[in-house]
């Protein structure tokens, strides 16, 4: 799409506030009003529509796409996602453990381990771990526990909370990346353990390298848009 616009502008609106176009206040996809609780995301997202040149690039507007997830997708349906980001705790991949190399178990043990530890102690859940990749019955009350962390994320929260989990197939990441006990640079090296070990044993082709790179920019996106949202 074409640039059809000169003046970007944050503007107040009932309950937040709003990005506008030459005026014209801006709508999600689904024709919804871009209303948001933080003037730091508004000036984020208008900042974004600064950037574009002659030609608008959806891609370079990571925070303009998880608003209007926000909006659309999570306000629409904020039970099925709620349940569905909820249910990472049972099959968490930190709770599955490679056998060998020793130097992988170490590195999974020394990465993965603290965080479930924090899980205990931060929310009291408690979460069983295994060997190999069959799956184990976890404790219904751990769940329970998680799932009411997850629940208490506003609309906004949940849109990047769902990046963060799906990307890192972790829900405990994700909730100590949003509780701001784990640094996302830290939070990444312990979502691509694995991936990384055996790069570094194989070695990692040219479009491997990409997509993971992709995955990186994501996950480091959705951990500022919750700084954004947050800082009011």
């Amino acid at each position: 799409m074409k640039r059809f616009y000169e003046r970007v502008g944050v503007t107040r609106l009932d309950g937040g506030h709003g990005v506008e176009l030459d005026g014209r206040p801006i709508k999600t996809p689904k024709k919804a009003s871009l209303c948001l609780g933080s003037r730091t995301l508004a000036e984020a997202i208008a900042e974004e529509w600064r950037r574009q040149g002659e030609d608008i690039r959806p891609d370079t507007m990571p925070m303009l796409r998880l608003a209007n997830s926000a909006i659309d997708l999570v306000g629409a349906d904020r039970r099925r996602i709620v349940d569905n980001l909820a249910a990472f705790g049972g099959s968490d991949m930190l709770c599955y453990r490679a056998t060998g190399p020793e130097d992988l178990v170490r590195r999974q043990r020394a990465l993965w381990s603290p965080w479930l530890t924090w899980a205990e102690r931060e929310h009291g859940a408690h979460l069983r771990v295994t060997d190999g990749v069959r799956h184990i019955d976890q404790d219904p009350s751990a769940l329970v526990a998680l799932a009411a962390v997850v629940e208490r994320n506003d609309d906004m929260e949940l849109a990047a909370l769902n990046d963060l989990v799906t990307i890192a197939n972790s829900l405990l990441l994700a909730l100590a990346v949003s509780a701001g006990a784990l640094p996302v640079t830290e939070a990444w090296a312990a979502a691509r353990l694995d991936e990384d070990y055996q790069a570094e044993r194989w070695g990692l082709d040219g479009e491997a390298e990409a997509r993971s790179e992709a995955l990186r920019a994501e996950f480091e996106q959705a951990a500022r848009f919750l700084e954004l949202h947050r800082a009011g």
